[in-house]
C-alpha cells in the first residue's frame, strides 16, 4: 500500500439507539464521543439510528403493505381511474 493515501483504520463502537445494541468493528469514521468496552479499553462512540439489530428486514418484523387499500383510498378521494382511449 502507498503511505499517507488510506485513512487510518481502528476498532470503532457502534450503538444502535433504536435497538440499544452495541457493535465493535473496524472503521475509518471519526468521534470526540468515546466508551469503555468489556475488555477494558476506551473506544471512539458513534451513534447510529438503525442497524441489523432494529431494521426490520434483519429483525423479521417487516410489515405487509396494503396495496389494495391505498388504490381504494385514492379512488374514492380522487374517483375511480379512467381507461385510457384506444385510438
Amino acid at each position: 500500500m502507498r503511505p499517507r493515501i488510506h485513512p487510518e483504520s481502528r476498532l470503532v463502537a457502534f450503538r444502535d439507539r433504536a435497538a440499544n445494541a452495541l457493535f465493535l468493528t473496524r472503521s475509518t469514521a471519526v468521534s470526540a464521543r468515546t466508551i469503555e468496552w468489556e475488555d477494558g479499553n476506551t473506544y471512539p462512540l458513534i451513534d447510529v439510528d438503525i442497524s441489523s439489530a432494529s431494521h426490520p428486514f434483519y429483525t423479521g418484523t417487516s410489515r405487509v403493505v396494503d396495496t389494495a387499500g391505498r388504490v381504494e383510498r385514492f379512488e374514492r378521494r380522487y374517483g375511480p381511474r379512467s381507461a385510457p382511449a384506444r385510438p
